[in-house]
C-alpha cells in the first residue's frame, strides 16, 4: 500500500510574550492510502496541533510529505477537516449546506451535484435535503457535515473529535455510521479522540501520545474481521485486550 502522508521528526513550539511552550517533539509516522489512524493522548499533548500541522495551518520543524511531495499550501484542497461542531449554516437547506464547498471552489458541475445527491441518498438524508439544520438530530447533522466534506473528494480526512459534542448513545451510533461510511468510500483518515473505545473500534492503528510535549509512546496495530462495523468491534473478543493495552500506556503516561 502506498504512503499518502509521511511525518519525519516533527517538533512544534508555541511562542508567546511570556515564553515558549513545546507542544510536540520528534513525531514520525506514515499513513498509507485507505488507512484509518486514531490518535489518543492526555489533554494538552498536542493532538489537535498535529492536525493543524498536517493541513498546513502551522509550520513545524521537521518535514511533512503529502502524496509523495513536500507539503504545500495548495494541498489543503485535497484534505477534508471535520471539527467538534458541524458548523452547518441555519439559513441554508441541508442540500445547499452539502454543496457549500463546491460553491466556494467553483465546482458546481452536474457531475459533482449528482455525486452530492447520491451521497445524501446512500446515507439516509435524501428525504431531509430541503430541511434546515435545526430540523435534524445531532447525529443527522454530523452525517450532513461528513457528506459536505466527502463531496469534495478529499484524499485525506482529518477528524478532530467530531463526536464529542454528542450524547453517549448518539455518539456510539454516529461514530458507527461515519466509520462505516469512510470504509465504504475507501477514505484515508486521521481521527483525534479522547475516547479509547472509539479509537479502537474505528482505527487500523492507534497512535498513543505522551504528556506535553507530545511524543509517540507507542503505535498499536488494530486487527478485527474486516466485515465488522465499529459498533460490532466493541463486542468482539479481542476488543478488551486492545483496550487494556492502550490503557496501560495511559497509566505509564500518568
Amino acid at each position: 500500500m502506498c504512503s499518502i502522508l509521511e511525518l519525519s521528526n516533527i517538533d512544534y513550539i508555541y511562542h508567546t510574550k511570556d515564553g515558549e511552550t513545546k507542544a510536540l517533539s520528534n513525531i514520525s509516522f506514515t499513513l498509507s492510502n485507505g488507512e484509518f489512524v486514531a490518535i489518543v493522548g492526555p489533554s494538552g499533548c498536542g493532538k489537535s496541533t498535529l492536525l493543524s500541522l498536517i493541513c498546513g495551518l502551522l509550520v513545524p520543524s521537521g518535514s511533512i510529505s503529502f502524496m509523495g511531495h513536500p507539503l504545500q499550501s495548495k494541498d489543503i484542497l485535497n484534505m477534508g477537516y471535520m471539527l467538534q461542531k458541524d458548523h452547518l449554516l441555519e439559513w441554508r437547506t441541508i442540500a445547499s449546506n452539502v454543496q457549500l464547498g463546491l460553491e466556494i471552489q467553483h465546482k458546481m458541475t452536474p457531475e459533482n451535484l449528482a455525486y452530492a445527491s447520491r451521497l445524501l441518498e446512500t446515507y439516509g438524508l435524501a428525504d431531509f435535503a430541503a430541511k434546515r439544520p435545526s430540523e435534524l438530530s445531532g447525529g443527522m447533522r454530523q452525517r450532513a457535515a461528513l457528506i459536505r466534506t466527502l463531496v469534495l473528494r478529499p484524499e485525506l480526512l482529518l477528524l478532530d473529535e467530531p463526536f464529542s459534542a454528542l450524547d453517549y448513545q448518539t455518539r456510539l451510533n454516529v461514530s458507527n455510521d461515519i466509520g462505516t461510511i469512510l470504509r465504504q468510500e475507501h477514505k484515508t483518515a486521521i481521527l483525534v479522540t479522547h475516547d479509547l473505545s472509539e479509537a479502537i473500534s474505528m482505527g487500523d492503528r492507534v497512535i498513543v501520545l505522551s504528556h506535553r510535549p507530545g511524543t509517540i509512546r507507542s503505535i498499536i496495530p488494530i486487527s478485527f474481521d474486516p466485515g465488522l462495523t465499529p459498533l460490532e468491534k466493541r463486542n468482539d473478543s479481542h476488543f478488551k485486550s486492545y483496550f487494556n493495552l492502550i490503557w496501560k500506556e495511559f497509566n505509564q503516561n500518568e
